[in-house]
């Protein structure tokens, strides 16, 4: 079975709210990729596909899961906090969730990170060590699954009503400063 590693983005950075739920897709797809080789390895020696998948899904966790975070919780979270809709209100207590989650979430990225290391230098994992893995990665699935449904469904459209375009267009700017594609504060 191939494994497919890069996906393309639909969304511009014009549509920074697009922009976040496409990288739902993307977290959706690299940790399905964590799953599909660990099912298929099993702790085993990774033929080369599998190492580049393994390593593509731990580089995109690495490097782009804390921007993508920091997109919600520095720029998205802040402003949708301080609306003045009665909506907001009904929204707090889903933020402060999806905030706990990002905490549990890091946690077990750290775990995977671990094992999945020891997997890449050592070439197999020990049948514990399979568990253990399997293990946070159901974890995580369920929780990712929740946390994703609730932000496309409930928290995006939600700060498309709520939020200005001039809110919108700087939670735009930001996420590109992460990036490095323009520098903080830049038009």
């Amino acid at each position: 079975m191939g494994i497919k590693i890069g996906q393309k983005n639909g969304s511009s950075c014009a549509d920074p709210l697009g922009l976040l739920s496409d990288c739902h897709r993307k977290i959706e797809h690299f940790f399905d990729l964590l799953i599909l080789v660990t099912n298929q390895a099993q702790g085993q020696r990774l033929n080369q596909e599998q190492k580049e998948a393994l390593e593509a899904s731990l580089h995109y966790f690495r490097e782009a899961g804390p921007k993508h975070k920091d997109d919600e919780e520095k720029s998205l979270f802040p402003r949708m906090r301080k609306g003045e809709s009665s909506r907001i209100e009904t929204a707090i207590s889903a933020l402060d969730l999806l905030e706990a989650d990002h905490k549990r979430m890091d946690e077990g990225h750290l775990s995977i990170e671990g094992l999945s290391s020891k997997w890449l230098e050592f070439g197999k994992l020990s049948k514990e060590e399979i568990h253990q893995l399997s293990v946070i990665l159901t974890d995580l699935q369920q929780i990712y699954q929740r946390h994703i449904a609730l932000e496309d469904s409930h928290i995006l459209p939600l700060a498309k009503i709520v939020l200005n375009p001039s809110e919108i267009e700087e939670i735009g700017r930001e996420m590109m400063a992460r990036r490095g594609i323009i520098k903080s504060g830049q038009i």
